[in-house]
């Protein structure tokens, strides 16, 4: 068999790699295009409203109402010094943080129901779950008011005190428990949907083999399906989490001053007090809460994919 001379195989890869390449580029054009008008609409309605936010944020507030410089960091060291806004932070997170591990213990069995049921009875449990995304926040949130009212008139305290359980009027509503009662309720479905999504992947088989090796259904779930499902369990967490934190309405209707959070504090700050840099500045640490939760989940879910390789 004759050789082939060294130049001819070096010009056939630098034939090969300039076709490769010139396929290439007209994909990478298409795919600009197709990301231009998200990535347009991003910075038009994302990234300049948080630039500006921020800008305004470090600006000064003369006493006349006008904002501009000299530019300073004063608003959010008030912020973080004064125990009062301090106290409005913790409770943000801390509210944010048990709405989501309770829709963590609550989503999961309701998940694993959608995922192991027959298609008929699937989309019943589907339509259940999202059912209550039909009726406005606004709307939900009163009714939790008059379901957690703090008198005798209230619906949750006249059946516990008609059924003998109660002697009194428990005092629920407008504290930390009110809002994360009515928060769990309005964003149940986004710890629900992904956690099902990601336990229908899961093949039986894998659950199978681990019972038949003599682990029990606790281990099997511990070992084999918990770890399976973290990427819809990391998005319904990010979800959750990022929507809890930055609410208005629920805490603005249940919370009162007990469970006050961020999202009524800027509130206040904009069209109460009138205070732009200081409200700039709470927004802008609630957005930094917001942003750090999802690069957490993104975080998480690349080092599973890692793994998986």
């Amino acid at each position: 068999m004759a050789a082939v001379p060294l130049d001819t195989v070096t010009g056939m890869h630098s034939s090969v790699a300039i076709a490769a390449r010139r396929v290439h580029f007209p994909r990478r054009l298409m795919a600009m295009a197709l990301l231009s008008p998200s990535m347009l609409f991003l910075a038009m309605f994302f990234a300049m409203p948080a630039l500006g936010l921020i800008s305004y944020s470090v600006l000064t507030q003369a006493p006349d109402g006008t904002v501009g410089l000299p530019l300073t960091l004063e608003h959010y060291w008030h912020f973080f010094a004064t125990p009062l806004y301090s106290r409005v932070l913790r409770t943000t997170i801390e509210i944010s943080l048990i709405t989501t591990a309770l829709a963590i213990v609550l989503g999961y069995p309701v998940a694993l129901v959608m995922a192991r049921s027959s298609p008929l009875r699937r989309q019943a449990i589907t339509i259940i779950v999202i059912a209550p995304l039909v009726v406005s926040v606004v709307v939900r949130t009163y009714g939790w008011q008059l379901i957690l009212g703090n008198g005798p008139t209230g619906i949750l305290n006249w059946l516990l005190l008609n059924c003998g359980i109660i002697k009194s009027p428990v005092a629920l509503l407008y504290s930390e428990t009110a809002v994360v009662i009515g928060s769990l309720h309005v964003f149940f479905p986004m710890m629900v949907l992904p956690l099902a999504s990601a336990l229908g992947k899961i093949d039986r088989h894998l659950e199978d083999a681990a019972r038949t090796l003599g682990a029990t259904a606790w281990r099997t779930f511990r070992r084999v399906t918990l770890p399976l499902s973290l990427p819809g369990l990391t998005v319904g967490c990010t979800l959750v989490f990022s929507l809890t934190a930055g609410s208005f309405v629920t805490p603005a209707i249940l919370g009162g001053t007990s469970g006050q959070m961020l999202g009524v504090l800027v509130e206040q700050q904009f069209l109460i007090v009138y205070n732009w840099p200081f409200g700039a500045a709470c927004a802008t640490v609630l957005v930094a809460i917001v942003l750090g939760a999802n690069f957490l989940s993104v975080r998480i879910l690349d080092r599973r994919y890692r793994c998986a390789q």
